[in-house]
């Protein structure tokens, strides 16, 4: 769906992931495994701190609850899936797949989505430190009423990508390539790094004079007075 910027200018929406899943059997607990193969499981309050599931696939899943604390999931591939009240410190999500996913209520710092691939997914309140999306690839990703601190989007690639009712804090966009990027409904958006990278996103007027300071020592012009 196509939203209006000012000035008649269409951005095309972000198209939200619609999750729907099975009847869920309880997982029967043992710890992950690399290269691990999950299918209509329900991962619930169980600690994955330091455990490594590198190249594991997870469908059709629920982790609810779960600590994620230095747990190894690079390359790991998670389709239509939910994960409710996750929590962890330096979990590592490196090069993965997310397709389908949604994301709520979240606690999360330091998580490792560099050069990662994300569709369709949608992150709904909770909070993320330190997330890094350095090379990543988002399209149709929605970031919704949550707290992004430092997020860095350095060398990334982002289509129709969605910031609603979020606080958006010491953003860095250095390097990234944004198509139909709607910032306007972030509560806060402030950007350390990248405002040069801002053509093919969407922002408000007030958002504007915010970053006009930035956009200034950008171009080289010198405000005095």
């Amino acid at each position: 769906m196509a939203r209006r910027a000012s000035g008649g200018t269409a951005v095309k929406g972000a198209r939200r992931p619609e999750v729907r899943l099975p009847a869920l059997e309880a997982y029967g607990g043992g710890g992950l495994a690399p290269d691990g193969d999950y299918d209509g499981l329900e991962f619930r309050e169980e600690d994955f701190a330091g455990q490594d599931g590198a190249g594991a696939r997870f469908m059709d899943c629920a982790l609810r609850g779960c600590a994620l604390d230095d747990t190894s999931l690079r390359h790991a591939r998670l389709l239509d899936s939910v994960l409710t009240g996750i929590r962890g410190v330096g979990t590592d999500l490196a090069e993965a797949t997310l397709r389908d996913v949604e994301v709520l209520d979240a606690r999360l710092g330091g998580v490792q989505l560099h050069g990662a691939v994300l569709e369709r997914v949608r992150i709904r309140g909770g909070k993320v430190d330190y997330l890094n999306l350095r090379r990543a690839k988002l399209r149709d990703v929605v970031f919704e009423s949550c707290v992004l601190v430092e997020p860095d989007f350095g060398g990334a690639r982002l289509e129709r990508v969605e910031f609603v009712d979020c606080e958006v804090k010491g953003a860095d966009f250095g390097a990234a390539t944004l198509t139909d990027v709607d910032l306007r409904s972030a509560v806060t958006l402030e950007i350390a790094g990248g405002v040069d990278r801002l053509a093919g996103a969407v922002i408000s007027a007030g958002q504007l004079l915010d970053l006009a300071p930035a956009l200034a020592s950008e171009l080289g012009i010198r405000v005095e007075g």
